[in-house]
């Protein structure tokens, strides 16, 4: 009875995220769907549940007036409201939006403004009082929906704001005076309905929304997710997945691995309290599946050594013999394409009662089956590690234009360094000009919000989505990603250099949190360099080094010779004309506020530029 439909299921017209949701309720009621923590405590919401509260949230938002691709704005940590009312506002084919929780009050108002928003979610009064600082330039905005009760007196009196608690409940009265009204619309969604609007990270200018429709999603469900063979034993994700959901819900790649593969499979999401207790959260779920970002994995990488250095010193003899048993391990997998050698398999059953399962434990990944990393390029050295400790951890490559379809390592055909193989049946090509990667298949987006010209640009003129990636094929079958065309580093020499694969090299360090290349018509490459805080803290403690500052720490002679170090390891792994000659270390963290950062983490370079031009000048300028 699992994946039954009933009749009227069948009816209910295009197959959408909420469709999926309603027929997952219908046929497994008492699942578990959600889980969120309350108090410290874990709270669960079965499919059942979760479908009533989508009823209710889609008919509130009818209560309000919302139409036909009207704009729901999102501005949320991740947590069960955020879902349900994006699976809400698909029913009744409104238009989501997500915004980064990072936002601050300025690009809320550009994405609000852009996107010309007539309902907006702000969790709580931090978020609240950024729209506060911008809605009266917000003619479209008609209502505010708060999460958090907490610290909304001074907008208890404007009739703009209403409580969820509150919102359902009016979506509860609507529904008795208008039964059927929310799958009516359902009945009625097409293919082509924009079902959200994904905002690009905007590195180079505004951010620009991306219309993804339900066609997108509906190819993304079925040629993604349900891929043949993505999956180890080919078990792709089910009823008894357990996933943690922590990244930003209005990315692409959260969106895909998190709702849209719960309400597909049955998977059920567990909701981390921030992403600072990631970590703390993933020991908590020991999740089955897991997709993170480059950052989140070098983390972990880093915790792991960090832990074996405050161990005893018998422990860290031990822990150094079982690192240099998961790399012969990890290395010996992935020249394997994922899979075991003889000698690697009876080398990890001689390592995984020792201390590896004691490791994945600890990190959270003990019950780990499959873990995908992607959205920026990721050093090999860190897939090895994990492949070492048994963790199945593969480079796959997409973006928000094509649904996240794109490339994938497939289980057993994985070739490290690599994001890939084309999914079968797709459209995939390189430039031979370029060598940019373009794509053509049902995934890719409608185009871009209001931005025709935008739009015109984004495609060839055969009707080839260009991904602005440079890429190149590896064996005739597997894709590497160079970088983006636009980063790339063309020195006074003529010599093109990816900056990104030296960066990433860096960042394998333990010590290094970023790093910035420079060298575009200059004679050779420098670097800026973000230390890693906390670890280079404790190794300055270690060593008696008082210290004050972020800024003081890295000004430290022995934490320059520590940087030295690092960069003379990466330098060796490169030609000498993409070796760096000098660094200097940034002052502060980046931040996204200070606009040295997307949302999504990722460098704004002509902003770096700009912000610590001097640095760089210094480096061009002086002999040391």
């Amino acid at each position: 009875m699992e994946n039954s439909v009933s009749p009227a299921a069948a009816a209910m017209g295009t197959r959408t995220v909420a469709r999926l949701v309603r027929e997952r309720a219908m046929s497994s009621p008492h699942l578990v769907a959600l889980r969120h923590k309350d108090l410290g405590i874990w709270q669960e919401t079965t499919w059942s549940r979760y479908w009533e509260q989508v009823l209710l949230a889609a008919h509130g938002l009818l209560s309000l007036g919302v139409d036909l691709a009207d704009r729901v704005s999102i501005h949320s940590e991740d947590r069960p409201e955020w879902v349900i009312l994006d699976v809400a506002t698909v029913a009744i084919r409104g238009i989501t939006v997500g915004l980064y929780p990072t936002n601050p009050a300025a690009e809320v108002r550009y994405l609000l403004s852009d996107s010309g928003s007539r309902v907006h979610l702000a969790e709580d009064q931090e978020q609240a009082d950024k729209l506060m600082e911008v809605i009266d330039t917000l003619p479209d905005l008609e209502k505010v929906i708060h999460v958090e009760p907490r610290g909304f007196r001074a907008y208890r009196n404007d009739p703009r704001f209403i409580f969820w608690d509150e919102f359902l409940e009016r979506g509860r009265r609507h529904r008795a005076e208008n039964p059927g009204a929310v799958e009516q619309r359902m009945r009625e969604a097409r293919p082509d309905d924009v079902m959200t609007l994904v905002y690009t990270s905007g590195t180079t200018g505004p951010p620009k929304g991306a219309m993804l429709d339900n066609a997108n999603a509906e190819y993304c469900f079925d040629e993604l997710i349900n891929a043949d063979g993505r999956m180890p034993s080919n078990v792709g994700p089910n009823p008894s997945d357990e996933i943690l959901t922590y990244l930003p819900l209005c990315h692409v790649a959260e969106r895909i691995f998190s709702t849209w593969t719960s309400a597909v499979t049955g998977t059920t999401l567990n909701f981390a309290e921030s992403i600072d207790t990631v970590q703390e959260n993933l020991r908590e779920v020991q999740p089955t599946l897991f997709f993170a970002v480059p950052r989140i994995w070098e983390k972990l990488h880093a915790s792991v050594i960090i832990k074996s250095r405050d161990a005893t010193p018998l422990k860290r003899v031990f822990m150094s013999f079982c690192s240099a048993l998961a790399r012969v391990v990890g290395r010996q997998r992935v020249a394997n394409g994922g899979r075991h050698t003889l000698q690697s398999g009876l080398l990890f059953m001689l390592g995984y009662p020792l201390v590896f399962r004691a490791v994945r434990e600890r990190i959270g990944l003990r019950r780990c089956r499959f873990a995908a990393t992607g959205a920026a390029p990721i050093a090999p050295e860190v897939i090895e590690f994990f492949h070492g400790l048994g963790v199945n951890l593969y480079e796959l490559y997409g973006m928000t234009e094509n649904a996240g379809f794109a490339t994938n390592n497939f289980y057993g055909r994985m070739k490290l360094g690599t994001v890939g193989e084309p999914y079968p049946g797709m459209g995939f090509r390189i430039d031979p000009e370029t060598g940019e990667i373009q794509t053509k298949h049902p995934g890719v987006f409608r185009g871009y919000w209001n931005k025709p010209e935008e739009t015109a640009e984004a495609f060839t003129t055969d009707g080839w989505l260009r991904t602005g990636d440079v890429g190149e094929w590896v064996d005739g079958t597997h894709v590497k990603i160079v970088d983006r065309i636009k980063h790339i580093i063309i020195t006074s020499g003529g010599k093109n250099i990816s900056p990104s694969e030296i960066e990433n090299s860096l960042k394998t360090s333990p010590f290094v949190k970023e790093a910035m290349v420079i060298g575009d018509g200059r004679n050779y490459l420098t670097a800026l360099v973000g230390i890693e805080s906390d670890t280079v803290g404790d190794w300055a403690t270690r060593r008696n080094i008082p210290y004050t500052t972020y800024r003081d720490l890295g000004s430290k002679p022995e934490v320059l010779e520590l940087i030295k170090r690092v960069i003379a390891r990466t330098n060796s792994k490169f030609a000498r004309v993409e070796n760096i000659r000098k660094f200097r270390m940034l002052p502060k963290e980046l931040d996204h506020e200070d606009g040295e950062l997307t949302a999504t983490q990722k460098l704004k370079r002509e902003s770096m530029e700009e912000v610590f031009g001097d640095l760089i000048v210094d480096m061009y300028s002086s002999r040391t």
